[in-house]
């Protein structure tokens, strides 16, 4: 088994967590790179040593699952488009096993699905006990797109806000830890991000040229997404701001983050339920 280091990403949590009060994300820099290791080298070799430890704390955390242990993972992605949430995915969460891992990118409300209270698919798709959960976008897209573009008014953007922070407080108490992470990307970064998908043939299919659209109300989702985080980061649920424009960077915080999460939980393997030698002894062979 990987011993667990220390949980030295600590200090970074503190740094990238949003302070309580009113913010403005004008006062974050997109570029920064907190408590960075220093390169971009130096970034990827601590991104595949933490991504054992990874491993090897969910393998634990599944282990006690089974168990009967209740705990478990949230790891929650926001940010605009191009900002990295399938970056972080597939370079931070794909190296851990995928048996213990749960998916899930919510798209524009079904049906079936805007019929119901708007937590109702995310409950459903909530990680099982023993599981790291990731969420690609999330239950903050129903305050944000709704709040920009004036589908819900004022009163009913608070209650929604008001049921997240119930729903997150109802998470914690029940044994679900939750990271929530908002890739923060500049104006130009994003712009640079969108030409590259253009000049990309494979990238073509993750191109939507509604963003283009979108980027016109830029201003307004900067607010939205500062009026959330600061509205819904609570000592249950706090929100850190990883700065994005930084692929490299990006990806080794959110490893710091999860990383530091799962350390938190001070997972050992359970006992065994059985007698040990009583089924080594049967093994052994008959002479």
């Amino acid at each position: 088994m990987t011993p667990a280091p220390a949980p030295t990403a600590m200090p970074l949590r503190q740094a990238l967590r949003v302070a309580e009060g009113p913010i403005t994300l004008l006062g974050y820099d997109p570029a920064s790179k907190p408590l960075s290791p220093g390169s971009k080298s130096k970034a990827l070799k601590e991104l595949a040593s933490t991504g054992a430890v990874l491993a090897s704390q969910q393998e634990m955390l599944y282990a006690n699952g089974a168990s009967g242990d209740p705990r478990r993972v949230l790891l929650v992605l926001q940010g605009t488009d191009t900002s990295g949430k399938d970056g972080v995915v597939r370079h931070v969460v794909g190296q851990v096993g995928p048996a213990g891992v749960s998916i899930t990118s919510f798209k524009r409300p079904t049906a079936e699905e805007a019929a119901h209270h708007f937590l109702w698919r995310i409950r459903r798709a909530l990680p099982a006990a023993g599981m790291i959960g990731v969420f690609n976008r999330s239950h903050y897209e129903d305050v944000l797109v709704t709040r920009v573009h004036q589908s819900i008014d004022g009163p009913a953007w608070a209650e929604r806000i008001a049921d997240i922070n119930a729903f997150e407080r109802q998470l914690s108490d029940s044994g679900t830890v939750l990271v929530k992470c908002f890739l923060h990307i500049s104006y130009s970064e994003q712009r640079k991000r969108l030409l590259a998908r253009l000049d990309d043939p494979s990238k073509l299919w993750k191109f939507n040229p509604a963003d283009i659209e979108e980027r016109a109300y830029w201003s307004d989702y900067q607010s939205a997404y500062a009026a959330a985080i600061a509205a819904t980061s609570t000592e249950a649920a706090p929100w850190h701001i990883v700065p994005s424009d930084s692929k490299w960077y990006r990806n080794w915080a959110v490893s710091q983050l999860l990383r530091d999460a799962l350390l938190g939980l001070e997972l050992s393997y359970p006992p065994a339920d059985f007698d040990v030698e009583a089924a080594r002894a049967r093994l052994r062979p008959p002479f």
